[in-house]
């Protein structure tokens, strides 16, 4: 017998007097309407005919009755000892949503507006769909996350937690334990001067970002991006009433001979950068530039929002630091996601206290907090120094894999497009020769099972650069050979 998670509780009110409907029509009746509404759907389990009695009050031979009834109608199907289930084939199509007559009458216009609501943010997202390939942006291979040492780092703080009364409301910056480990992680091996009140977790680099826009922004702000950066930032800037401004990158970063012209032309709050590795295009900010964006911020009173999203990533060389190592004022974004897996939902924002303060009074109004058990067991990975051997493993791994990649392109794709080796990050920014040819990639796709995201995206108008994102980290020799021929195959080539 299937057993359902969940009690129905389904309310008839059947009506037992002379003259009206016998009870097991009225009982099938109710059934199809629940059918037809879409509360009970194709496939699923009904109670069994005893429950079903003792539930509305009957005989268990009229529940026998009614079921018998539905499944010579066609809703329903009985599978033997398994049991009674909605029939995967209903004898006419699903109508409208129905209200209980207990609802009452309902005037025109009392219902949910739904022709009102707030227009679409333009945020471009892949999702995984059987049978298609995606080209991500740069995202890690989750199947060499270390799943066997973060199961028993959470079994751990699981069971601490629940005997010393962890497992309830916490502190909305997030654990103790792992802000304090973050904090240390920055200070040593980013050269940032922090404390734990300095650090406040979060469900990812996306809701820092967001974070950010609700305390910093207010309706009519100048936002400085790069004419090509991450859609979801400048969205999430956009939709808190910010004035986007756009400035030139090149080879060798964010253009500072732009930003200052923008800078004398507008009043400007905010300058959201990716200076370690450019999104979408992986170019590092060059020293000089970084230096000359703090005599920048200085003279003209903006903040500067650094997005360090994969800073441990770097094939030719030792990183640079930060630029929050040189300016405690810069509000610092990271992410876990990155190095470990985006299903941990583990960003942290460093920045001032006084931030962190305002950042957590915002989130009592998001969420209230994340998840404690998990910030811990990643806590203990970081302090136990498993995080780092994590990611000297896959660092090696990803270095063969962008290597084989840059091959495969240059085999394969030829003189069509042209890209840069990037020199750390997990993915490719890719350029062609002709758009005609990135026109063809984007339209025979789907025809080739493959996705990414669109090229117009990254720049957020059609007149802007036009390029694609591929990540390599997450696609084995195969999959890359893969990916790659089927890019030739979309372009025509």
């Amino acid at each position: 017998m299937v057993l359902r998670e969940w009690r129905l509780n389904l309310k008839l009110n059947l009506k037992r007097r002379p003259g009206g409907a016998p009870v097991y029509l009225q009982i099938a009746h109710g059934l199809v309407a629940e059918i037809r509404r879409g509360r009970l759907i194709a496939g699923e389990v009904l109670p069994g005919s005893r429950e079903m009695a003792e539930e509305l009050g009957v005989n268990r031979k009229t529940i026998v009755v009614a079921y018998d009834e539905l499944i010579a109608q066609g809703w329903l199907t009985s599978r033997g000892t398994k049991g009674t289930f909605v029939s995967a084939k209903l004898p006419e199509p699903k109508g409208r949503p129905t209200r209980s007559a207990l609802d009452g009458p309902r005037s025109r216009g009392d219902g949910p507006q739904f022709s009102r609501l707030a227009p679409a943010m333009d945020i471009p997202v892949l999702f995984p769909r059987p049978g298609l390939l995606s080209l991500d942006d740069g995202t890690p291979d989750t199947r060499l996350f270390p799943a066997e040492s973060f199961a028993r780092a959470y079994r751990s703080a699981m069971t601490i937690g629940g005997k010393v009364g962890k497992l309830g409301y916490g502190d909305p910056r997030g654990s103790p334990n792992l802000r304090s480990a973050i904090s240390r992680m920055l200070n040593v091996d980013r050269g940032l001067a922090t404390t734990p009140d300095c650090v406040c977790l979060t469900r990812g680099s996306q809701m820092a970002i967001y974070l950010v826009s609700r305390i910093m922004i207010r309706n009519g702000d100048g936002v400085v991006v790069d004419d090509l950066t991450y859609p979801p930032a400048r969205e999430a800037f956009r939709a808190a009433g910010a004035n986007i401004l756009r400035v030139h990158v090149d080879d060798d970063g964010t253009d500072m001979d732009s930003l200052e012209k923008t800078c004398r032309r507008h009043r400007v709050r905010l300058v959201y950068l990716t200076p370690h590795h450019h999104f979408p295009t992986t170019v590092l900010l060059n020293p000089d530039r970084r230096l000359r964006l703090l005599g920048l911020a200085s003279q003209f009173g903006f903040t500067i929002v650094e997005d360090d999203y994969d800073h441990e990533f770097h094939f030719q060389h030792q990183p640079l630091l930060p630029l929050a190592s040189f300016d405690p004022s810069v509000l610092y974004i990271g992410s876990m996601s990155k190095l470990l897996s985006p299903s941990l939902r583990l960003g942290y924002i460093s920045a001032p206290e006084k931030f962190i303060e305002r950042a957590a009074q915002e989130i009592c109004l998001i969420d209230r907090q994340g998840d404690p058990v998990t910030e811990d067991a990643v806590a203990e990975l970081v302090e136990s120094g498993e995080v780092r051997r994590h990611a000297n493993r896959v660092l090696k791994i990803y270095a063969a894999r962008r290597e084989k990649l840059a091959v495969m392109l240059r085999a394969e794709l030829g003189d069509a497009l042209d890209f840069r080796l990037p020199d750390g990050g997990l993915a490719f920014w890719l350029t062609f020769d002709s758009l005609a040819h990135l026109d063809r990639l984007e339209q025979n796709a789907p025809k080739h099972a493959l996705q990414f995201l669109p090229s117009r995206s990254f720049a957020g108008k059609e007149d802007g650069r036009r390029g694609i994102r591929v990540g390599f980290a997450g696609l084995d020799d195969a999959g890359i050979r893969d990916a790659v021929r089927r890019m030739k195959a979309a372009i025509g080539l």
